[in-house]
């Protein structure tokens, strides 16, 4: 397989509604696609999953836009490859920029996948084809509004509620969620924002009996939560510390987690995926899907990984409309009235890209050849 074409295409699409992090709020989202080529014209589809700015990590939109069309593509293009988990080391010599080397190589697995005529999800070895779904709610204005978003999700029926905590709402956010939905899969995201000087505050919501605590503290750290996961009861997930598989071994060695949070284009793609979930597994670590406000080709890749057999636990992927008033594949991401989502049929991402809705949304394209 020879790459001839990778296409940069950045989009601009408006969230239903906003959606707040300790980072801030969001309420619209840049995002780079990128489709590749083969000699042939067979083609595949993949995204770029960084920021606007760089909140989450130190990769951002315009950024990722200017490495990929600089220095990544022209790693790739023109090179013979005997399969798509060979592209990784197409561009290994580039330090970081794990977002960016996704865009490229997740869109290669969607190609080979589709010259191969099998599922993606297939393709990469999953096992699971319905995949259990929970949802994220961001910090809202009140506690009611986020009591309504809660109970409409809880009636579409997804398994687990995902809450953004931050110092000016955790403890008796939680209380009074708990208080008032009893005992539904709960768990908090910090995104980083306590220190080791908060390990009372965590002790104190041990008592919320709450699915995991994820990245509570510094996203570059292990050792410091490390320390608090000794301190209390509740498992701490990472996130953001989690860029590799050696993170992932390591994390686990020092027992700075119990759960892991994989997000495809933090750890670079599906190749690197599969490294780490083949670790936590082995060391009888649970993992699952992070999201990051992925358009429908992000969410067809996320579904694929999610059927891996190490993600047991439910994941962010959910539904195209609970973020988008329009989105960019047909059909659109659907979740059944269990809570599940089951894996498509047809060949690669198994969705149908919309260019037509593509080509009124764009704001830049580059063609590299």
């Amino acid at each position: 397989m020879i790459i001839k074409l990778i296409e940069l295409v950045e989009i601009k699409m408006p969230l239903v509604s906003f959606f707040e992090t300790s980072f801030g709020r969001t309420y619209e989202r840049r995002i780079i696609l990128t489709r590749v080529a083969d000699k042939e014209n067979n083609e595949g589809w993949g995204e770029c999953t960084a920021g606007e700015t760089p909140s989450y990590c130190e990769e951002w939109t315009d950024g990722c836009w200017s490495v990929l069309r600089e220095i990544l593509a022209p790693m790739v293009l023109d090179k013979e490859i005997e399969s798509a988990s060979q592209v990784w080391d197409l561009m290994k010599q580039v330090r970081g920029n794990r977002m960016a080397k996704a865009a490229i190589e997740t869109a290669v697995w969607d190609l080979e996948a589709k010259k191969l005529n099998v599922p993606l999800w297939k393709h990469l070895g999953g096992t699971n084809r319905e995949i259990a779904c929970g949802v994220s709610i961001g910090i809202q204005d009140s506690v009611e509004q986020l009591f309504r978003k809660i109970q409409t999700e809880l009636d579409v029926g997804y398994k687990r509620i995902k809450i953004k905590i931050a110092p000016h709402w955790d403890f008796e956010i939680i209380r009074q969620v708990r208080e008032k939905f009893g005992n539904i899969l709960l768990m908090g995201d910090a995104n980083s924002a306590y220190s080791l000087s908060d390990i009372d505050l965590f002790k104190r919501m041990d008592a919320f009996c709450l699915m995991m605590f994820e990245q509570p503290l510094a996203h570059d750290d292990m050792l410091d939560h490390s320390k608090l996961q000794r301190e209390i009861e509740t498992p701490i997930c990472l996130d953001e510390s989690i860029r590799s598989p050696e993170d992932a071994r390591k994390a686990i060695e020092l027992g700075a987690c119990k759960i892991i949070n994989v997000k495809l284009g933090r750890v670079g793609g599906h190749a690197q995926t599969r490294l780490v979930e083949t670790i936590a597994r082995e060391n009888s670590i649970p993992i699952w899907c992070g999201g990051m406000l992925e358009s429908g080709i992000g969410r067809a890749h996320n579904i694929a990984m999610s059927t891996l057999k190490g993600f047991t636990l439910p994941g962010d992927v959910s539904a195209s409309k609970r973020y988008w008033h329009e989105d960019i594949i047909e059909p659109e991401v659907l979740v059944t009235e269990n809570g599940t989502i089951i894996a498509p049929v047809k060949a690669g991402i198994g969705f149908e890209v919309k260019r037509e809705r593509i080509d009124k949304i764009t704001v830049r394209k580059k063609e590299l050849k």
